[in-house]
Parts: structure tokens; sequence; C-alpha cells
């Protein structure tokens, strides 16, 4: 009996210890926001079905000081790619479509690399990065075009295949672009009509939105950071790409989320995903290898992978749900651990990786963990990692001004094309420069100046998130004819060097 009683006093003394004042938790993210001079963003805490803290903090713009609030919406981006898987788990609990079922079957214009991987990818393929594209792969087609999301999947026939189907990892928004297609065809509306009847709507989520178009007064505004500032940039619409990461949302919504998500698909007596179909979501579906620095830096770390729509972990002896997002001039981290009841949503106005580690500073506390001040740690590396970055002034100190073209200027204007991304039209101006233009996407046109021999610089006529820098080579045969063109595009996300453009005319 005294052993009984012991133990559970200790359970006591743990369950008083592993609750973190909220003033606590409201200092080190304010100091953690100044530190990494993000302007402006907003933080959710759910513990035990409880909101701990929907706050904002900093100013929606550094053009003016209004201040975020639990209110204020930002972009969530890839986070948006869970609300997609659980609509299709919605659709498999109703019975209207089954994990199993082959995407052609609904997307006869599907294709992938080869006959075999598009006859095989299933709804369930789609969700878990495994259909063999590399990470980001084919994302130029999408980024800032005209083209639809229809329009988008007809052209995935051209990304390179980068491992075999269902035997490695390429995180990839085509697919979700694709299953969000899916959505359309079993229930007549688009992925976001049917997401806002089956979430927005029952979760009382009522400032949340799906498209820039849709944006009111209280929205932060994206900033994208440069050397020594941050820029504040305009809006970029997604609508194209909206199931992979088009949601808008807000602190105090994403709550609603959570607590859904916590509570296993059941939020206040309700249901709003079937439970056994929630846990199929939660299972890891394709498995990574935990490397030796995470083992080192993550507490209990045995195992992380990717479920549908979520990336799946353990950690601390707990499991661990998280995602990121990274939309134009915005980041955002959800971490949840649902052995605690406990989940994090951080969202920013600022390119810079802030958001996990004050997520998981918030979990150790809840945990009891040692304090480990994870915000002033990866900001240290981070600042190391830009100061050894220097892929665009190793092209600045290579270049050789006095090379003048091989060929007469006249030579180099023309039609290029891939299949991937369409037409892309460069013309001669007056001044011996050129403009480029692509066809499907006018945002990305740009005036080419002389940087070298063959090679021109990009000159965007607006700023990108993303990228910046750049250059063309304009490509000869064994004739001495222009045949191509190659982008050289320095940056992670969008990838101009798959751009394998040839000339037409």
């Amino acid at each position: 009996m005294r052993s009984v009683i012991a133990i559970l006093t200790l359970l006591v003394t743990f369950g008083s210890l592993a609750q973190p004042d909220a003033s606590q938790l409201d200092t080190y993210i304010s100091k953690a926001q100044q530190d990494w001079k993000v302007p402006g963003m907003a933080v959710a805490i759910v513990k035990d079905g409880q909101v701990v803290l929907a706050k904002g903090y900093g100013v929606m713009s550094l053009k003016n000081d209004t201040p975020v609030n639990d209110q204020t919406l930002f972009a969530i981006a890839s986070n948006t790619k869970a609300f997609v898987a659980t609509a299709l788990a919605k659709l498999v609990s109703d019975g209207q479509i089954n994990w199993n079922d082959r995407v052609i079957d609904y997307l006869p214009y599907f294709q992938l690399y080869d006959y075999y991987t598009t006859t095989h990818t299933t709804i369930e393929d789609l969700l878990c990065h495994r259909v063999g594209l590399g990470t980001f792969s084919g994302d130029l087609m999408w980024y800032k075009s005209e083209l639809s999301a229809e329009e988008v999947i007809k052209r995935i026939k051209y990304v390179p295949q980068a491992y075999e189907f269902r035997a490695g990892y390429g995180y990839s928004n085509l697919m979700f672009i694709t299953a969000g297609e899916v959505i359309k065809k079993v229930t007549g509306m688009e992925w976001h009509e049917y997401v806002k009847e089956s979430f927005f709507e029952p979760l009382g989520m009522d400032r949340t939105i799906t498209s820039t178009s849709d944006l009111s007064e209280n929205a932060a505004q994206p900033h994208k950071p440069l050397e020594k500032k941050q820029q504040v940039i305009d809006w970029v619409n997604w609508d194209n790409m909206g199931a992979a990461g088009g949601i808008i949302s807000s602190a105090s919504d994403m709550v609603q989320w959570m607590k859904m998500n916590l509570n296993r698909g059941v939020i206040d007596g309700d249901t709003i995903i079937d439970p056994s179909q929630h846990n199929i979501l939660w299972t890891p579906h394709n498995n990574h290898v935990v490397t030796l620095e995470a083992q080192d830096n993550l507490i209990g770390r045995h195992f992380s992978g990717y479920g549908l729509g979520w990336g799946v972990s353990d950690y601390d002896g707990n499991l661990m749900i998280t995602h990121g997002g990274g939309y134009d001039g915005m980041y955002s981290y959800q971490m949840l651990i649902p052995d605690q009841k406990l989940g994090v949503m951080v969202l920013t106005n600022s390119m810079k990786g802030l958001s996990s580690a004050v997520a998981l500073w918030v979990v150790d506390r809840y945990l009891d963990n040692p304090d480990r001040d994870y915000s002033t740690d990866r900001l240290e590396a981070s600042k190391k990692n830009e100061s050894q970055s220097n892929a665009i002034e190793d092209r600045i100190t290579d270049r050789n001004r006095k090379k003048e073209p091989t060929l007469s200027k006249e030579a180099f204007a023309g039609t290029y094309n891939s299949g991937m991304h369409g037409d892309v039209i460069v013309t001669q101006n007056k001044d011996g420069s050129y403009d480029m233009a692509f066809a499907n996407a006018q945002k990305l046109s740009a005036t080419l100046t002389h940087w070298h021999y063959n090679i021109w610089q990009i000159n965007w006529k607006e700023t990108h998130a993303w990228f910046g820098f750049g250059t063309v080579q304009f490509l000869l045969d064994n004739n001495l004819k222009v045949s191509g063109l190659q982008f050289d595009v320095p940056n992670e996300d969008i990838f101009f060097d798959e751009v394998n453009l040839k000339k037409v005319k």
C-alpha cells in the first residue's frame, strides 16, 4: 500500500513539474521573436483540450506598427497537406474511396515518368512522398504560373524519376496537387470547398481561407530576409497548388484544428473524422534513417518517417507529429504530442527558421526536460550557415567581363520550349539586352544583360522570395548555332536547372 502511495505521489509531483507557467512561455517566445528579428509571429499552445496561449508578437508589417494578434492571418503553407490528407481519410471512412484505389481511375490524364508507376500509384501513395519524384522537383511548373491544377498535373510526366517507386522519399507538392483534384472528382466540389465544409465550418475556423483573393485587413505581410534587412513583399497567389499549401489561417483557428487532432478526430463530442482513419494518417508510411545528429540532439529519437500529410516520429518516449510550411515570405510549424494532449502552432511573417525551435522548447517545458535554448542555438547555426554560403559570390568572382558573346546578339533571340515549362520567349532590345518571358508565367519575366561569353544575367522584373541572382547560358550545337537555354539560379526550392529548353524558332 505504501508503495502505491509513493508511486501516486511521484506521479503527482511529476505532473506539477510538467506544467510551465504561461508567463514563462510568453517571455521566451517574445525574446525569440526579437532575437531572430522576425517582424511578426503568432503562437498557439493547446494542452489537455484547453488553450494555454493564443497570442501575437511583433507587427504585421515593417511598413507600419500594427500589432499581430491571435486573429491575424498567416499562410500555413504545407501544413495544408494535413487537411487534404484528412479530407481523403473522411472520404475513405464514408465509403467513397479506398486508400489503395489507383489515381488513374479518377484522373485518367495522370501520368508519371513510366507506365508501371503511372498505373500503380494509389491515393495513399500521393500523400507520403514515395512515388519516385525528387524533393520539390517540378515546382517551377506551378510557381507563379497561370496553369490550372489540372494543367500542372498533365505535365508531371515530364518530371524526371529520382528513385525507385516506393523505395525512397522525395517531398512532392505535385502529388498533393493531384490529391486535391481527386477530391474534386469524387465529391464534385473543389478541394477547398470540401475542406471548408468538412473542417473549417464544424470546427468554427471562421477566419481561415484558402486564397489570397479572400484576404482581410488583419493579415500579416510577407517579408524576404536580405543580408542586412528584411524586404516587405507582396502575397503570392497559390491557387493552382492550393491543395499542397494554400490555406491561410490564424493562431486561434489553428487551436481548433489541433484540439480535434489531439483527440483523434473528435471535438466537443462531435466526430469530425473517424478515429480509425485518423490513426492511419499518423501511421508511418515512408520511413527515414534517423541520423546520428538527430539521435544526439533529439531526446529518445528512435524512428522518423512520414505518415499521410504528417511527419511522424518519437521524442522522449512520446509520439511526435509535426509538419512545417514555407510560403513566399512566411514560415509555419506545427508540433503535436498526442500522448500529452499537447499541441503547438507557430506562424511567422518571415523566412527564418525560428518556428520549430520555439515549438520544441515549449514541448520540453511540458515534458520536464532540461532547459535547452533551441532558439539561440539555431540562430547561431543559421548565422554560421549564412556566412559559409558563397554560391553567388563564387559566380561573381569567376566572372570575366572582357569575354564577349561568340555569336552576333541577334542569334540568341527566339522561342525556347520544354515539355515541363512550355515556351520561353527571348526578344532583343535596342540597347543590346533581352527580354525573357515564360509564356505560362508572366510574373517570371526578366531582362537579360550580358554577363560573360554566351551567358547573360537575369534581372527579374519583380522580387521573388526564394531566389534572386541568376544567369542563363545560350547553348550551341556542333554547327555553332543556338540550340537551347540553360538556367543557373542558385536556391534550394525552385529548381531552374530542370528547365531543359530547346530552341524551336
